[in-house]
């Protein structure tokens, strides 16, 4: 048993999915090194190591998750990102050892200062929080003009399908049928009658105005522990974009909100208003969202986990065959959607809609002003 403890699904430490990346095994990948520190999160096994004067994030996965053409994929959009300016890791190197498949990234900038927090856990303040959203705006605006197809399928990727289809019970089953673990996990699970009792009232809201948002290609994983700080607060580098796929802007936006301002691990949900609320602001100074976008950002909310959850499922289930993490997976994929139809969900969806139609007033106000 590994005296590394990992971060689980709850708050309490959990024995890790994969055994702890070893000097030796580092080694073997970049050359003499040593390693510094050890990611605890859970989906891969990580490490800051030292080489040469220099640090490097030596990232390994199981290639029943990641393979060689599945990081290609991120890659290209990172490199993509570099390209345009954008504050993310270098792509160094990868590489495929029996069952294993390596990643190898340039350390990046700034101050890890989340780095033993858990996933989900809230930004230490709303400067943070406002940082967070001007560089995801400054994400987006670097993504434009990236037009690789959807990603293949994969495991533990936050997709945008099923809910933006004009169809998505039959979209739900082509997602299930291309995902066999996907589909033997819910086999345990009511699925049908919850889906169509939860999350398609909530689809019903959200599909006037589909048709009106722009395909991108996303972060989908963005939270404090993805970023690195400078001394001023702002973000200094943009981490892990293992998630990441062509969705929508406004769907990453509403994956940031939900991941950040519902505090998810603790009893009761509570929620940090003042932080969406910078988070959107700092967003919107950068890059204003459309009429569209601001109708659609309420109503995505609620289902923005969805996929995600359905593709931790299957990982669990099908992969480390966690029956108690298959569960958890599943309460995620209802659970969330519930919440937010509730009393303390529509309240935050209320106070989303009110800060951008304030905006929007505001904005017609400057127009009618300047004309």
């Amino acid at each position: 048993m590994s005296s590394l403890k990992a971060h689980g699904l709850g708050t309490e430490p959990a024995e890790p999915d994969w055994p702890p990346l070893t000097e030796a095994e580092v080694t073997q990948v970049v050359g003499p090194a040593r390693v510094v520190w050890r990611s605890p999160r859970p989906l891969s096994a990580a490490a800051v190591v030292e080489r040469g004067g220099r640090r490097l994030f030596v990232k390994r996965h199981h290639v029943t998750v990641r393979t060689l053409e599945a990081l290609a994929e991120e890659h290209a959009f990172l490199r993509h990102l570099r390209e345009r300016g954008a504050p993310v890791v270098e792509v160094l190197d990868v590489a495929a050892r029996g069952e294993w498949t390596y990643e190898v990234h340039s350390a990046g900038d700034g101050i890890d200062l989340y780095r033993d927090a858990l996933s989900w856990s809230p930004f230490r303040s709303a400067t943070h929080a406002r940082a967070a959203g001007e560089a995801l705006a400054r994400l987006h605006l670097a993504a434009e003009g990236f037009d690789a197809p959807p990603r293949q399928v994969r495991p533990l990727v936050a997709s945008f399908t099923v809910f933006a289809s004009d169809d998505p019970w039959t979209a739900l089953a082509e997602y299930t049928a291309l995902r066999p673990q996907v589909a033997d996990g819910l086999r345990h699970f009511p699925w049908r009658e919850d889906t169509a009792r939860v999350l398609i009232p909530l689809y019903e809201d959200l599909a006037p105005h589909l048709p009106h948002l722009t395909p991108l290609w996303t972060h989908n994983d963005w939270h404090a522990s993805n970023l690195l700080w400078d001394t001023s607060g702002q973000v200094a580098t943009v981490l892990d974009v293992g998630m990441s796929d062509r969705t929508t802007a406004v769907h990453d936006l509403a994956t940031a909100i939900e991941r950040n301002a519902v505090q998810w691990l603790r009893p009761g949900f509570p929620v940090r208003e003042g932080d969406a609320l910078a988070l959107l602001d700092g967003y919107q100074s950068v890059r204003p969202l459309s009429a569209a976008e601001s109708a659609a950002l309420p109503e995505l909310l609620p289902l923005v986990h969805a996929e995600f959850a359905l593709s931790e499922l299957g990982y669990f289930h099908g992969v480390t065959r966690s029956a108690e993490n298959t569960r958890l997976a599943y309460e995620y994929y209802v659970g969330h959607a519930e919440w937010f139809g509730g009393r303390a969900g529509r309240r935050l969806r209320s106070t989303i809609r009110s800060c951008l139609r304030r905006r929007a007033a505001r904005s017609r106000t400057w127009s009618g002003t300047s004309g």
